[in-house]
């Protein structure tokens, strides 16, 4: 059965933050063309249950049980071989290909755990082709992959010397289009790397802080709406260097349990204390948020010093939004401060391409911290932060991503000031809103036909990230290579990145894919569905227009 979601102000934060068949001939390849409780929000509508101010709807249907007991067997019938075939290797019956200690060091204590590469080894192994494939083109709408074969089930590659041309790429972040090479929208990046050069080979604090870098500061504030920006070279480490400049011991994190790794790594960096809540459920967070405030600290029942909710705009492996105004409402009633990761959202959601907070409506200041990154929706690399003035300023000075690391390549920062003017329509065209749009319209048209035709997907209407699920292990595998057989590039999920029975294949919608292509996916899903049988859903297929 299908559940759906809905969706809900906050003292500012303050610089010590101290309160609480697609023919060759018909594309270019190069340029724009643990048991968790399932969206919480369906069991415990929250604080503001009897008065919603958004319905955002949002699927996360279960499969049969069948399916569950199936995928369980599967990996336990895996297991069994992999205990198996390492008998055989330790009897010299099979070659050994993993990594050891030398004999000179067996009396060291051992690098390599065996039994925690248990699954690396006979598991991953088996399936490595069907991950890290080599791309020798521009990851636009279409690629090329570069052919490979294994000799030893994929302990190593070896590459043939051919491509497979013009593969759809439904993997790629590229939600806006802009990783693309037109020489017409490329010039004034070529411009800046002939003035400035690749590098800056310094930091921003000594001799690496350009005027190309305080403009896109000073664009990236007005386009989302806050006082200042900082700019950083890497989209990781705008998280994990960030948080512990912002947090420390003594302070507490409120987490969604599918953050992305770096929220995690920078919340146990700041040496903060962490707990969790169920993934978008208003009722787990307002209860932690009630018993840290009332029972503080503890052991010595201490107030917090500050206390900070985590949060991404949408996620990245469920397709599914954050409900901002919930939380937002939340925040302000507990005196918490609100950490809100666009990564995924930013350019891709909202009418113009805002993110959620213009998703939702709301002001951009009801966030304490906006963190987006530039990898996706932009074409490029980087992050920022985003917020109070006292904050970006605090930032500066405290954070190690911003002292320590080298400043961001000039034209990078030009290719992300082109793309985000190009949104804002600053550079006298519409085509940046009508990327937007084009990318919404795919969206919906794709999850919607996806839905047609029986399949579980999760996520939200509005997300550009389209779970489908698989289940079982070799389904998962057997998806990914007829797929790319089709000519269709997918990227495909399983544990430990999900949760064992949640296996999945994720589509990232492009506004740079044309119906033709959308629909080719489509119907090479529908063919062969039946052999896949990935179709799960309650849903009755209608799939006449297809074939």
């Amino acid at each position: 059965m299908a559940r759906t979601t809905t969706p809900v102000q906050n003292v500012h934060l303050k610089v010590q933050l101290n309160g609480n068949n697609v023919k060759s001939a018909s594309y270019k390849q190069n340029g724009y063309q643990n048991a968790r409780q399932k969206n919480g929000c369906a069991n415990g509508a929250g604080p503001l249950s009897t008065q919603r101010l958004f319905q955002r709807p949002e699927s996360f249907e279960q499969a049969p049980m069948y399916v569950a007991v199936m995928t369980y067997l599967g990996f336990g019938i895996v297991t069994l071989f992999g205990y198996f075939r390492d008998f055989l290797r330790a009897v010299g019956l099979e070659k050994c290909h993993i990594a050891k200690e030398r004999d000179e060091q067996m009396d060291f204590v051992p690098l390599y755990q065996d039994f925690e590469n248990f699954y690396t080894r006979n598991l991953y192994m088996r399936v490595r082709d069907n991950w890290n494939r080599p791309i020798c083109s521009l990851p636009g709408p279409v690629f090329d992959v570069m052919e490979r074969v294994s000799p030893d089930y994929n302990w190593t590659f070896r590459l043939t010397g051919k491509t497979i041309d013009n593969v759809i790429n439904m993997g790629s972040y590229n939600y806006l289009g802009f990783a693309e090479n037109n020489v017409d929208f490329l010039k004034t990046v070529a411009q800046q790397a002939q003035h400035y050069g690749l590098g800056v080979c310094s930091t921003r604090q000594e001799v690496g802080n350009l005027g190309i870098h305080k403009e896109l500061e000073e664009l990236v504030a007005t386009f989302l709406g806050v006082e200042s920006s900082v700019v950083l070279g890497m989209g990781f480490a705008t998280n994990s260097m960030n948080i512990p400049a912002l947090v420390s011991k003594g302070c507490l994190i409120l987490s969604d349990e599918l953050n992305h790794t770096s929220l995690i790594l920078g919340a146990r960096l700041s040496g903060a204390t962490i707990r969790v809540f169920k993934h978008n459920n208003m009722q787990s967070l307002e209860r932690l948020l009630r018993d840290a405030v009332c029972n503080g600290q503890p052991r010595t029942h201490r107030p917090w010093k500050k206390i900070m909710i985590m949060v991404e705009g949408i996620y990245s492996m469920e397709g599914s939004v954050v409900r901002l105004p919930d939380i937002v409402a939340l925040k302000k009633k507990y005196k918490a401060y609100l950490y809100l990761d666009e990564a995924h959202s930013i350019g891709a959601v909202g009418p113009t391409g805002r993110g959620v907070t213009e998703l939702f409506d709301l002001d951009p200041s009801e966030v304490d911290v906006l963190m987006g990154t530039f990898t996706k929706s932009f074409g490029a690399a980087g992050g920022y932060i985003a917020g109070k003035k006292e904050l970006v300023e605090y930032l500066r000075s405290h954070s190690h991503s911003a002292v320590y690391a080298t400043a961001m390549s000039p034209p990078v920062t030009e290719q992300i000031h082109r793309a985000m003017k190009c949104i804002m329509g600053l550079d006298g065209t519409t085509i940046g809103q009508a990327r937007v749009h084009q990318l919404a319209e795919n969206t919906r048209y794709f999850r919607c036909r996806l839905q047609e035709m029986g399949f579980i997907i999760y996520g939200n209407d509005d997300s550009p990230v389209i779970p489908l699920l698989l289940y079982m292990p070799g389904k998962v595998v057997a998806f990914s290579r007829a797929m790319l057989k089709r000519k269709v590039g997918v990227v495909v999920v399983g544990f430990p990145a999900t949760p064992i029975t949640e296996a999945r294949a994720r589509f990232c919608i492009s506004a740079a894919h044309t119906k033709e292509m959308l629909d080719k996916v489509l119907f090479d899903l529908n063919e062969h569905r039946g052999s896949w049988f990935q179709a799960y859903g309650v849903t009755p297929p209608n799939t006449t227009s297809l074939n």
